[in-house]
């Protein structure tokens, strides 16, 4: 069943055949029905008439909607009834459906006064014009309903890859939060982090209670949010401001923060722990290996029905002879970061990394709000 719909998907000439013998072979079902009702009628009104008579006719009548189906799905698929365009595209849909109608109606009442059924069945030109206009509502109907068939198919498509999406979201959200929790209980922070509030219980054992209380804060709310895709930014600037805090005391006067949040822009929506891994490449590359003063600038404002949100800091910036596309590759931090933002958001978000003109690195993405 998956290889035929595969094999029904390719844009090949086997694929387009396969498409047109199941198109006709579908439509061969309803020739026979309507060979069988119509072989009672006349049968129940005393004029016998062969059952492949009949059936030669009605192969015909649904031939010619076996020919137009695919044009009728092309249309369908050119122009779909879309929310902005709803009724532009009924009106052009309704003009083609009375068309198709018409002609496909002409063809098979041509057709019936050269191959009358019997010679019970006098077609003369008044019938011919009467079951033009007679029929032409049935017509429309299977217009409409070949139509809504395609536009249902395609509703149906677009739910599967919704949903795919949102399974591979769901799969880069564990990664991030795996990831996070792997950073948290790296040895390497662990280890620095507890010589830090070991060196400050006997000289300042206020930092170090501290430091033990952003530790749990920074753990808790890491768990707190471990099944939302999204949380506001708000609480995304919560969880950072932990983090940052432990690594303030830790580097003390070497790493300062600068936060300038739109307040607008607090209640907006953004992909959870998608801060702290860009956060942390501009301690770890930025901050760690230079001896001055280190400092990080995180902005976020709503801009023209966007969230664009900048990570700044003071360190080297893009070593010479790498690009973005470099770091991208080598950090898993950014990789994975770029990754969630394209699964979210597809080509309506934007990523950026540059060097800024007074130094250091600028980390700058954009994301819709309300998407």
């Amino acid at each position: 069943m998956n290889r035929l719909t595969e094999i029904l998907q390719e844009d090949s000439i086997r694929g387009r055949w396969i498409r047109y013998a199941l198109i006709f072979a579908v439509w061969s079902l309803p020739a026979i029905l309507f060979t069988s009702q119509n072989y009672v009628v006349w049968k129940s009104a005393a004029r016998p008439v062969p059952w492949l008579s009949i059936y030669r006719h009605q192969l015909f009548y649904c031939g010619l909607w076996a020919a137009l189906t695919p044009v009728i799905l092309y249309l369908a698929e050119r122009y779909p009834i879309e929310r902005d365009k709803r009724l532009r595209r009924i009106s052009l849909h309704l003009g083609i459906s009375c068309w198709f109608a018409a002609t496909q109606q002409a063809f098979f009442s041509i057709f019936e006064l050269a191959f009358p059924l019997s010679s019970y069945q006098e077609i003369t030109w008044r019938l011919f014009i009467g079951r033009l206009f007679g029929l032409f509502d049935y017509g429309v109907l299977i217009y409409w309903t070949i139509l809504a068939v395609r536009h249902s198919t395609d509703y149906y498509r677009k739910f599967q890859k919704e949903e795919l999406r949102a399974s591979q979201l769901e799969m880069r959200l564990t990664l991030a939060q795996l990831q996070a929790l792997k950073m948290q209980l790296h040895p390497h922070f662990l280890f620095n982090t507890l010589h830090s509030i070991s060196a400050l219980v006997h000289n300042d054992a206020k930092a170090a209670d501290k430091m033990i209380a952003r530790l749990g804060d920074f753990l808790r709310l890491t768990l707190e949010n471990a099944g939302s895709q999204e949380v506001s930014l708000q609480q995304e600037i919560d969880f950072l401001c932990c983090y940052l805090e432990i690594e303030q005391i830790r580097f003390q006067d070497r790493l300062s923060v600068e936060m300038k949040i739109d307040p607008d822009a607090r209640d907006v929506p953004v992909p959870n722990l998608i801060l702290q891994p860009i956060v942390e490449n501009a301690i770890q590359h930025g901050i760690a290996p230079g001896k001055g003063p280190g400092i990080i600038e995180i902005i976020a404002e709503r801009r023209n029905g966007t969230l664009r949100i900048q990570v700044r800091d003071n360190g080297p910036g893009l070593p010479e002879g790498k690009d973005a596309h470099t770091l991208w590759k080598e950090g898993v931090g950014l990789t994975n970061t770029r990754a969630r933002l394209q699964q979210r958001f597809g080509n309506a978000h934007r990523f950026h990394l540059s060097n800024a003109s007074e130094g250091g690195l600028v980390v700058t993405f954009e994301i819709p709000v309300g998407l």
